[in-house]
Order: C-alpha cells, then sequence, then structure tokens
C-alpha cells in the first residue's frame, strides 16, 4: 500500500493531515507503527469517524522514504 503514496497526491506531518482530514480531502490515511500512539491515535480517531480507511506502514522509515522524504514521517495521507 505504501506504493501508493510515491505517485500519489500527498500531505505529510501531522499538522497538515490534521487540516486534510477536517477539510474532507483526505482520501487514504497512513501511520507509522513506532509513532507516537499520542500524535496517532486523535487522527487514526478522526479518519474512522470521517469512514477514510487508515493503513499502518512498517515505520517511520518507511513511511518517510514512501513519501519521498529524507527523515521518517509518522502520518501521510493521500489527499
Amino acid at each position: 500500500m505504501l506504493t501508493e503514496l510515491e505517485h500519489a497526491a500527498k500531505v505529510v506531518g501531522a499538522k497538515q493531515v490534521r487540516r486534510a482530514l477536517a477539510g474532507g480531502r483526505a482520501k487514504r490515511l497512513f501511520l507509522a507503527r513506532d509513532a507516537d500512539p499520542h500524535l496517532t491515535a486523535p487522527l487514526e480517531e478522526l479518519a474512522r469517524e470521517a469512514g477514510i480507511p487508515v493503513e499502518w506502514a512498517e515505520g517511520m522509515k518507511a513511511l518517510g522514504r514512501a513519501c519521498g522524504i529524507a527523515v521518517g514521517a509518522a502520518v501521510a495521507a493521500v489527499v
């Protein structure tokens, strides 16, 4: 599923993902398994309430790499 992030329009980071979820632009949410649950849990809840599919990435490094950034990412969303 992470390959979807490589080729799709996306937002990365908690603030940007929260905006995309609140604005109804997010189509799929990606969360890193090793990210802080205090960060990921509220975003996961917002996505589930909105009926947006949630996928879990192996880790922050893998999610960052799939997003095309040189650092790890805790959250990302396809928009």
